[in-house]
């Protein structure tokens, strides 16, 4: 799926005439393959029409690997992955998730039948699409992540999704992410009345199988 006005994508309908649609963003480095073995071992796609939609981020020189063009979100400049954060490429980014849900609606899907998810970089920016969201979402999954801006975050959340599901989860053992940044990101989240459901697993900057299984219940949760 590509369009001059669209990120390209992979894309994956579980069943005829969708009525719902996961739009899961990679981490930094990798592509929209990346999470579609996960999609694959979800049950819940055997229940419902979904459309699985696997964003490429935009090819980009990345700092902290020594300016190395890679599919990145946005640039991030040290080890201390949300600080001198990069503002520009950040707010880029959401405008082209903003565009792909927008066209998502275009195709028939409801906004409130979408789903944002992303791990790491992805995470971040489904946080940072979904919190400032102008209609109304299924809900945000974010993996492996942290809440990008977070100062701004009060003057720009939509009161459209003031209530939104968010499912967050980490390893424990995550040196990419520390799993300290992602509990601050989730109490700056409780403070501003969301309520997310926290998850925590021994494992490093990946995915594991109880976290997908816990995705899959979450889903199905959420999608009715």
């Amino acid at each position: 799926m590509t369009t001059p006005d669209l990120l390209p994508a992979v894309e994956i309908e579980t069943n005829t005439d969708p009525l719902y649609t996961v739009l899961w963003m990679h981490g930094l480095g990798a592509d929209g393959n990346d999470f579609v073995p996960v999609a694959n071992e979800l049950t819940i796609a055997a229940k419902k029409r979904i459309r699985f939609v696997f964003p490429h981020a935009p090819v980009r020189p990345v700092t902290i690997n020594n300016g190395y063009a890679m599919r990145a979100w946005y640039d991030i400049s040290g080890a201390r992955i949300n600080s001198s954060e990069d503002e520009t490429g950040i707010r880029d980014s959401q405008k082209a998730v903003e565009a792909l849900i927008e066209n998502e609606m275009r195709r028939g899907i409801a906004s409130e039948n979408i789903v944002l998810a992303g791990f790491s970089q992805g995470g971040a920016m489904a946080l940072q699409t979904g919190l400032r969201q102008k209609n109304k979402l299924a809900g945000i999954m974010a993996l492996s992540c942290y809440l990008p801006l977070a100062d701004a975050l009060s003057n720009e959340v939509h009161q459209a999704n003031a209530a939104i599901p968010i499912f967050m989860a980490h390893g424990i053992d995550d040196s990419v992410v520390p799993i300290s940044t992602a509990k601050a990101s989730k109490e700056r989240l409780q403070q501003a009345n969301y309520k997310p459901e926290w998850h925590e697993y021994p494992m490093e900057h990946s995915v594991c199988m109880q976290e997908i299984n816990d995705i899959d219940d979450w889903l199905q949760r959420i999608l009715f």
